[in-house]
């Protein structure tokens, strides 16, 4: 099960450098339900998600960079290319930062994963946080890809 809060930012916080960077390109096969290919740096999966907003299911299988390739050239909408850091916030919760690279740029998004619902209802997002968009499928990426 995965549960999440995700934000839009306005403003990056400083020295973004500081913090582990992953390059991401994911691509769509399918968004109803989201069937998900996805390499980030040297890691490839193949992820399903259920239907949700704040809370969905979540499955990740492996790929290799072979099968990766091959399925790339079968997604449905655009390519997704993005920098995501990994920046810790408390010793349980980490800032995701997605920084959106090529048709998608110049947009940005925060997401941050709790364990459990009632986490996830109480968040207090940082100051450096935008509008929370939690709630609207509109900032899915797999809605993103159709743009």
């Amino acid at each position: 099960m995965e549960i999440e809060r995700k934000y839009l930012i306005d403003r990056l916080p400083e020295n973004l450098e500081q913090y582990e960077c992953k390059h991401i390109e994911q691509g769509y096969l399918n968004t109803d339900p989201v069937v998900r290919i996805r390499k980030s740096n040297d890691k490839y999966t193949l992820t399903y998600k259920g239907a949700g907003l704040m809370c969905r299911e979540e499955y990740n299988l492996p790929l290799n960079a072979e099968a990766f390739a091959h399925l790339k050239e079968k997604i449905d909408g655009i390519l997704i290319q993005k920098r995501r850091y990994l920046i810790p916030l408390t010793d349980k919760l980490t800032i995701e930062l997605d920084v959106f690279e090529g048709e998608l740029a110049p947009l940005q998004l925060a997401e941050v994963e709790f364990e459990t619902k009632e986490e996830a209802e109480h968040f207090v997002p940082p100051a450096w946080f935008g509008e929370d968009v939690t709630f609207s499928s509109r900032y899915h990426n797999s809605t993103l890809s159709k743009r």
